[in-house]
């Protein structure tokens, strides 16, 4: 099995068992809203945002006041230790942008700062904790970036129902007590440890109730600083102490890296897809024209060839996903580092020689990455074989002047480095980078390098029917197979018809370019024997997703909340 694969397969192994025995599906709002309404992954941040929105709040005030809440509620998948990608509908300009919060490497960041003393990879769950893995965070730079442009509200407001509940605390949810469970290993970590369990050596269950005064004066600190009063002082300070003296794998980072963090804001990729015009993050993140691509091969396929957990649905996915995950490989990286072709990987005409692959009848087996129509000299680049780690969130937003905000954000693995800094966890968002530098002699186009972004499979996407009005916004968690996630729940609303709800609960299957993968314990399982006989190999794992989703519709906006996670829709 390629090394990509068992990695991703066990990974997905790693986070399903969080889920076990979370039987209860979240619900979304079944009422249709008609001013505003917000998804998150967590009520107490779904509530904040709505907060927000009630006192005339934009989507991007909305989006920040829930990212702040799900620093505490939520530790385990994002926060202001990590990095996020927000697309924005600005329907007063009719304007579509993004902003890329992402982390950076330090300047101490070698190509080689993941392989062992035999110049071969080190093992991931080897370098995820301590020091060396952590990145420049970017989510607070790149929130008020946004807030700059678009908030209306005063930017200290949005973290009032943060800095509430850490002081007073909150009850822990379900699925953070399962991933205390899920990984009693972590208490390794002294952070971990004091933060999580009970002088008993426990963890916290669910409903047990979690404060975090030190968080709450690090957000004080940051509503009356702004982002320079994370970047700079005592915030700043702190995460480098972390970072340089580690309990294991010290880093290298200095509070000159922190200063120079930037925020940018970047044009989106946005594509076609049938009568639909979709936009998504271009890269650092490989997750728009991965989606892209995938939609594009498809589009050839009539829409009875794809309605949603059909055996043809899973075949024709699976191959255009395959050919999608072997360009990703090859192409893709931080494009102020490296040159990637994004027009190219999305020409139409190479879109449909490659769709030409596939074959309806046959699993074609590993894809090899394709040779687009590059226009501008580039470097020969090999394929990474390194995957990244789910630890992530999604939330998405519409407000009352029709402002739309699909926004995905990272702490990178479970818990991150899992080491805090001033009351909030630290990344491990350096292991996004492929440890190999140089593959067969040629360079590895996500290698690390000083203040160079990781690729990552983010992919908040905004939709727009053909008269270019907002149709449809989601996104999830996932590590590389939010792709999958993203683009199989895109052909099931757009080619099945399916509502928000239905379309975040349906059994997942993915196909990163190695077995197909089908959702344990769901109905598409039955498929297995009829894939096996068309050339696929075949497993079942559980799959964690966290799909949030609005959409437009004559009667108002109706959201979706993944039931593998905690989340909920909710509006007026």
């Amino acid at each position: 099995m390629p090394l990509t694969i068992q990695r991703i397969i066990q990974t997905a192994f790693l986070t399903a068992i969080v889920l076990s025995g979370l039987a209860t599906a979240a619900q979304a709002n079944d009422k249709a809203a008609r001013h505003h309404m917000i998804a998150a992954a967590n009520p107490y941040a779904s509530q904040a945002g709505l907060d927000m929105l009630r006192a005339g709040g934009s989507a991007v005030d909305a989006a920040i006041a829930a990212q702040l809440v799900l620093t505490l509620v939520e530790p385990e998948s994002s926060g202001i230790g990590g990095g996020t990608f927000m697309i924005l509908w600005d329907p007063a300009k009719k304007h579509v942008t993004s902003f890329d919060g992402r982390e950076t490497a330090p300047a101490s960041a070698t190509p080689g700062m993941f392989l062992d003393a035999q110049g071969q990879p080190r093992g991931h769950m080897d370098v995820i904790p301590g020091g060396l893995s952590v990145g420049v965070p970017g989510a607070i730079a790149m929130l008020e970036l946004a807030h700059r442009k678009y908030g209306r509200l005063p930017w200290a407001k949005l973290f009032e129902p943060a800095i509430r509940l850490a002081q007073n605390g909150f009850p822990v949810g379900r699925k953070l007590a399962a991933t205390l469970r899920a990984f009693p290993q972590m208490a390794r970590m002294p952070d971990i440890k004091a933060y999580f369990y009970k002088p008993d050596g426990t963890p916290l269950a669910q409903g047990e109730i979690l404060k975090n005064p030190e968080l709450a004066a690090t957000l004080k600190a940051i509503a009356q600083g702004g982002a320079k009063a994370f970047y700079t002082g005592p915030i700043a300070a702190a995460i480098v102490d972390k970072v340089d003296h580690a309990p294991v794998n010290p880093g290298g980072m200095k509070l000159a890296d922190l200063a120079g963090y930037e925020a940018k804001e970047r044009a989106p990729v946005c594509g076609v897809y049938r009568a639909y015009r979709l936009c998504s993050m271009a890269p650092p993140s490989s997750g728009g024209v991965s989606v892209l691509q995938i939609l594009g091969m498809l589009a050839r396929f009539p829409e009875k060839d794809l309605q949603p957990d059909t055996l043809s649905e899973i075949h024709l996915f699976s191959e255009a996903s395959r050919l999608a995950f072997a360009d990703r490989a090859k192409y893709v990286g931080d494009p102020d580092a490296v040159h990637v072709p994004v027009a190219a990987l999305l020409d139409k005409a190479y879109l449909a020689q490659r769709s030409a692959l596939i074959d309806p009848a046959h699993d074609m087996g590993t894809a090899e990455a394709g040779t687009p129509p590059i226009k501008h000299a580039a470097l020969d680049f090999a394929p990474q074989r390194t995957p990244q780690l789910p630890g992530t969130s999604h939330l998405v937003v519409v407000d009352d002047r029709g402002q739309v905000v699909s926004m995905t954000m990272t702490v990178e693995f479970v818990f991150g480095s899992e080491m805090m800094a001033k009351g909030f966890f630290l990344n491990n968002e350096l292991t996004d980078f492929s440890f190999e530098p140089e593959r067969d002699g040629k360079p590895v186009a996500n290698a690390p390098a000083p203040g160079k972004r990781p690729m990552s499979a983010m992919a908040p996407t905004i939709v727009f029917d053909s008269r270019g009005h907002f149709r449809i916004a989601l996104g999830s968690p996932g590590g590389p197979i939010i792709i999958p996630y993203v683009a199989e729940t895109l052909v099931a609303m757009l080619d099945g018809g399916l509502g928000p709800q239905a379309a975040a609960a349906l059994p997942h299957h993915a196909n990163p370019n190695g077995p197909t993968i089908l959702e344990k314990g769901t109905p598409i399982t039955a498929y297995a024997g009829a894939l096996t006989a068309m050339g696929h190999k075949v497993v079942e794992f559980d799959l964690e997703s966290g799909l949030h989703i609005i959409e437009r519709t004559p009667k108002g906006y109706i959201g979706g909340a993944d039931p593998r996670r905690d989340g909920v829709a909710l509006g007026d």
